[in-house]
C-alpha cells in the first residue's frame, strides 16, 4: 500500500506540472492581448480546469488506461518508468521555454516503459496510432477552423470601427478563453486519471473491471488546477508573443478554434496535446493576416519539440522501467 500511495503521489505531481507546464496554453492570448493580468489569468484557468470533470466524460482516461499499452502488462515499475520519462521530459522543456506536449510526454514514456516490460506486443497499436495521428490532425484542425473565424469575423466587423471591435472582442475574450481552460482540463487532466486508474487495476483494486474512482477524479483535476495556478511563464512568453503579435479579436478566434478542437477529441476519448492545438491555432490567426506575421523560425523549433517528445521521454521512461525492475519495483 504505501508503494501504491508513493506512485499516486508521483502520479499528481506529474499532473501539477502539467498545469505548470500547459498553464501557457490556456492564458497565453489572454495575457498577451493585455485582457488580463498573468495573476487573474492563471486564477482564473484554473478554475476552469478544475471542473471540467462536470462537463465531460473519462473517455480519455479509458484510453490511457486500457488503450496504450495492455492493461495485462502494467506493474509499478512500468507506471513508475512512464511517470518519469514525462516528468524529466517536463522539466527540461519547461526550464528550456520549449512548449512540448506533457500528453505525448506521458504517452511516450508509457510506451518506452511498456516496451521494456512486454516487447512490442504490449502496444495496443490501434490506440497509440489515434494519438500519433492527433499529434499532426489536432494543430491542422485548430490552424484551420482559427483561419476561418478570423476571416468570417474580419468581414462581420468589417465597417465597425476598430476601436469598438477591440472593447468588444476583450469582454468577448473572457468566455473564449474559460472555454479553451475547461477543454485543457477536461482532457489533460484525464490522462493522470487513467494512470492511476490503471495502477489500481493491475493492483486489483479496482473491482475486477477498469474504472476511475471518483476521488481519483477530483484529486486529478486539483493538482492540475494548483499547477496553472502557479504558472509556467516562460512558455507564456512563446506562446503569446513570440509566434504572432494577437489583437483580441484574434486572441478570441484562436482560443474559441482551440477549445472546438478540444471538445471534440474529449468526446472522441482521444488524447490530444494542448499544446499542439493552441498552436496550429495561433499560427492559424497569425497567417490570416498575412504569412509573415508568423514567426515561423519559431513555429519550426516548436514543431521539433514535438517530434522529439513522444521517443525522448519513451527513452527516459525505459530507462527508469530497468532501474525500477533491477530493485524489484512491481
Amino acid at each position: 500500500m504505501v508503494l501504491i500511495a508513493i506512485l499516486i503521489a508521483i502520479a499528481l505531481i506529474f499532473d501539477f506540472l502539467n498545469g505548470l507546464h500547459d498553464a501557457a496554453n490556456s492564458i497565453a492570448t489572454i495575457v498577451s492581448t493585455r485582457v488580463l493580468s498573468p495573476r487573474y489569468a492563471v486564477a482564473w484557468a484554473a478554475f476552469f480546469n478544475f471542473i471540467a470533470f462536470a462537463v465531460f466524460g473519462l473517455h480519455v482516461a479509458a484510453t490511457i488506461g486500457t488503450g496504450i499499452v495492455s492493461p495485462h502488462i502494467i506493474d509499478d515499475a512500468v507506471i513508475f518508468g512512464a511517470l518519469m520519462g514525462a516528468i524529466v521530459w517536463n522539466v527540461v522543456t519547461w526550464l528550456a521555454g520549449i512548449p512540448s506536449s506533457s500528453s505525448h510526454a506521458l504517452i511516450g514514456g508509457l510506451v518506452g516503459a511498456g516496451l521494456c516490460k512486454g516487447g512490442w506486443n504490449a502496444v495496443v497499436w490501434s490506440g497509440l496510432g489515434k494519438t500519433a495521428a492527433a499529434i499532426v490532425l489536432s494543430p491542422a484542425t485548430g490552424f484551420v477552423v482559427a483561419l476561418l473565424l478570423i476571416l468570417i469575423v474580419s468581414w462581420s466587423f468589417i465597417k465597425a470601427h476598430p476601436i469598438w471591435v477591440d472593447k468588444v472582442f476583450r469582454h468577448v475574450q473572457f468566455i473564449s478563453a474559460s472555454a479553451y481552460s475547461l477543454g485543457h482540463g477536461g482532457n489533460d487532466a484525464q490522462k493522470t486519471m487513467g494512470i492511476i486508474a490503471a495502477l489500481l487495476f493491475a493492483h486489483g483494486m479496482a473491482g475486477g473491471k477498469f474504472h476511475v474512482p471518483f476521488w481519483v477524479v477530483l484529486a486529478c483535476q486539483a493538482a492540475m488546477a494548483l499547477g496553472t495556478l502557479f504558472g509556467g511563464w516562460r512558455i507564456v512568453r512563446t506562446m503569446g508573443s513570440r509566434i504572432t503579435h494577437l489583437t483580441p479579436m484574434q486572441g478570441v478566434c484562436a482560443e474559441t478554434a482551440g477549445a472546438v478542437t478540444l471538445f471534440g477529441a474529449t468526446w472522441l476519448g482521444v488524447p490530444v496535446s494542448t499544446t499542439h492545438t493552441i498552436t496550429g491555432a495561433i499560427v492559424g490567426v497569425g497567417a490570416a493576416r498575412r504569412v509573415s506575421a508568423v514567426r515561423w523560425n519559431v513555429a519550426k523549433d516548436i514543431v521539433v519539440a514535438w517530434i522529439v517528445t513522444m521517443p525522448a521521454a519513451g527513452l527516459i521512461g525505459a530507462v527508469f522501467y530497468l532501474l525500477a525492475a533491477t530493485f524489484h519495483l512491481g
